[in-house]
């Protein structure tokens, strides 16, 4: 009995002690929100002492409303978080531009990473430091110009299919098909980073993916990254992390599967490193590539990614190199479906291509797709904003002074370690100031003159922030935009696109991207119906 109340007292004690450690954490965070340099900051009120404003941000469908803060109080501005947690949220190029290239000093938060690693592992778009270094200096050769150029004909030839596919939808229903485009880019997109990526063919536009274990643990992976209150608590409180769910259970057994499949196309990659006749033929996937590279004698072996680092690339590539690309590529149709007159001119350059079967330099050679592209990847980028964390104490740099609430003018901003931020991408891709009164609309042909103020944005692509910059930005950024022109070559030349539903009805979900939803079918899921028509014989 004595036993058992010592146990007991035992308990009690430690119990006692996590609760005032907890109690003291906690009034220390508190403590450091109310001293922090950034409480001068201008910003709106919280609604709620439990979700600050990121109940608002969740609910706010075609992310507008940090748009309107920022409007509203300035360039450089604050906002509560969870538990009243105060975040730094600024539109300066200057000061982006420093929290990018300093990605030692300002980090994905742990719960960020967090959720990632349940969707894609810990591959490249979650590990940090050295780590995060070493795997993007062995991978860059995959994804350098000269590696994209030859993967080129692999997306056409499945651009071909797709269309084939949809040929077939409109032969069934006398010359006007309906089809769901995301869905349909989404498979087709998987497939090409199935070849591309691994030489792994999904096979799965001649209707459902093919029944085995690694598709239905692929499905189950991609939901993970639904947003939901228990998953933003799980990553916000880590001991949360150690209570069994049934869904944790079924994708921790899907990315078992998918590590399983990966190691098998991983070994297979590495034999064909070993087998000179089987190196001679240089397979053009990128998994191959980098085997090839990891293995090659030249690199140091401080240089080379271990097995487990390669492998860990896998639900990466897979992930974020279909995702991306067939929600951009489906808003592109939205926006060419509400302006049939740029869809009319954009197919008129796509139809004087004299082949149905272009070079990666013939389709970058077409203005208007590029402008097309460049405007697509602007307004409706899939990735809406991101986050970082100061890793320590900094000063931002500002290329604009805000007053603060005591009314001094500051040319800087001081950061504590700690700090979280949020770095704007939609948001910056939109802003008047830089885009003009017409910031909010599908132009085109504002590519061909670029704004001078859209120089200072420290994005590495187009002058807007889509793929990031820094050594943290997108590293597959050739490689979707090559396959989204050609998606779109295909595409545009063989079909006249409408809306199935009155435009009023899209409308946009944001989870780790923004997707299209119909506001009349919301439990149908992210989708994009359309109306297809082949295009007239006197246009080819």
């Amino acid at each position: 009995m004595g036993n058992v109340l010592s146990l007991y007292q035992l308990l009690g004690s430690v119990a006692g002690v996590l609760i005032l450690y907890g109690v003291f954490k906690f009034a220390q965070l508190q403590y450091n929100q109310w001293t922090s340099p950034i409480c001068d900051l201008p910003g709106p009120k919280s609604p709620s002492w439990l979700w600050g404003n990121i109940r608002e941000i969740w609910s706010d469908e075609h992310s507008a409303l940090q748009e309107k803060w920022v409007e509203q109080y300035g360039l450089t501005i604050k906002y509560k978080g969870f538990l009243g947690m105060t975040q730094l949220y600024t539109m300066d190029p200057k000061a982006i531009g420093h929290i990018l290239m300093n990605n030692q000093e300002y980090q994905k938060p742990d719960h960020l990473r967090y959720i990632l690693n349940q969707v894609v592992g810990s591959g490249l778009l979650v590990v940090e430091g050295e780590k995060h270094k070493q795997q993007r200096r062995a991978m860059n050769p995959a994804f350098g110009a000269a590696q994209i150029r030859e993967l080129t004909e692999i997306f056409i030839d499945k651009s071909i299919e797709l269309r084939d596919a949809w040929t077939i939808e409109i032969a069934k229903h006398g010359g006007i098909g309906k089809v769901e485009a995301l869905g349909w880019l989404s498979k087709t997109t998987l497939n090409i980073i199935g070849l591309a990526g691994f030489n792994y063919d999904f096979d799965n536009l001649g209707g459902a993916p093919k029944p085995n274990d690694f598709n239905e643990a692929f499905s189950l992976v991609l939901k993970a990254g639904t947003r939901s209150v228990l998953v933003f608590l799980r990553a916000v409180f880590p001991p949360l992390r150690l209570l069994p769910t049934v869904r944790r259970a079924k994708v921790r057994k899907a990315q078992a599967t998918i590590a399983q499949v990966g190691n098998k196309l991983l070994q297979e990659s590495k034999a064909r490193g070993l087998d000179p006749e089987q190196a001679a033929k240089k397979r053009r996937d990128v998994l191959s590539l980098l085997v090839r590279a990891n293995m090659s004698k030249d690199i140091p072996e401080s240089q080379k990614m271990s097995d487990e680092d390669v492998l860990a690339q896998v639900p990466t590539f897979l992930i974020a190199g279909h995702e991306t690309t067939s929600n951009a590529t489906t808003w592109t149709l939205y926006a060419l479906c509400r302006d049939q007159e740029i869809q009319k001119k954009l197919r008129e350059e796509l139809i004087s291509v004299p082949t149905e079967n272009p070079t990666m330099d013939e389709l970058n050679a077409l203005p208007y797709l590029d402008f097309v592209v460049r405007e697509t990847m602007r307004l409706h980028t899939p990735q809406v904003s991101t986050f970082r964390i100061a890793t320590r104490d900094d000063v931002l740099p500002l290329s604009k002074p805000f007053t603060d609430k005591q009314g001094r003018v500051q040319e800087g901003l001081s950061i504590r370690k700690g700090q979280a931020l949020t770095i704007p991408i939609l948001a910056l891709n939109r802003a008047k100031w830089i885009w003009g009164e017409d910031a909010a609309e599908f132009r085109p042909e504002r590519w061909a003159s670029v704004p001078e103020a859209a120089m200072a944005i420290p994005g590495v692509w187009g002058n807007m922030m889509s793929f990031l910059g820094g050594p943290r930005a997108c590293i597959g950024y050739r490689f979707a935009l090559v396959e989204m022109k050609a998606l779109l070559f295909t595409l545009i030349r063989s079909f006249e696109f409408e809306l199935a539903v009155p435009v009023e009805e899209v409308t946009k979900h944001t989870t780790i991207m923004q997707r299209p939803v119909l506001k009349s079918d919301p439990k149908g899921g992210n989708q994009m119906p359309l109306l297809i028509r082949s295009v007239s014989q006197s246009w080819m």
